[in-house]
């Protein structure tokens, strides 16, 4: 079984920062201010109406400010963050190919490479 067949539905990213917006009791008004966006914009953004959603930094202050994931956020947004195109093209044939099959794995095959990775990596400094 795939991923994308084990995967919630998404919610679109606009809805999920008003939701998480609200629960964490900022007003429109404040929490553009504190993004450093027109309360307009921020309403668009929340409401699906907008092309391009805000900036990486600007969805990087949006979790900070919401105690949330920034990867995931800047993910929801359709947005990358800045340091993984660099990675990416570190090994332009392995990298990709990597990302694929981690596609169609389930949220616990992820944890459990990722713990195999933070492992190895981890061997490698103290051996350096």
């Amino acid at each position: 079984m795939n991923a994308q067949m084990t995967a919630k539905k998404q919610v679109p990213f606009g809805e999920l920062i008003r939701e998480k917006r609200l629960a964490k009791g900022y007003s429109l008004r404040k929490f553009a201010a504190l993004i450093g966006i027109s309360p307009t914009y921020l309403s668009h953004v929340e409401q699906g109406k907008v092309d391009t959603p805000p900036t990486v930094e600007r969805v990087r202050r949006i979790a900070e400010l919401l105690e949330e994931n920034t990867d995931e956020l800047i993910a929801a947004a359709g947005r990358m963050p800045e340091d993984l195109p660099p990675i990416i093209r570190r090994a332009p044939a392995k990298l990709p190919e990597l990302l694929r099959l981690a596609g169609d794995m389930s949220p616990d095959q992820l944890e459990i490479l990722l713990k195999r990775l933070r492992r190895n990596a981890e061997r490698e400094s103290k051996d350096h």
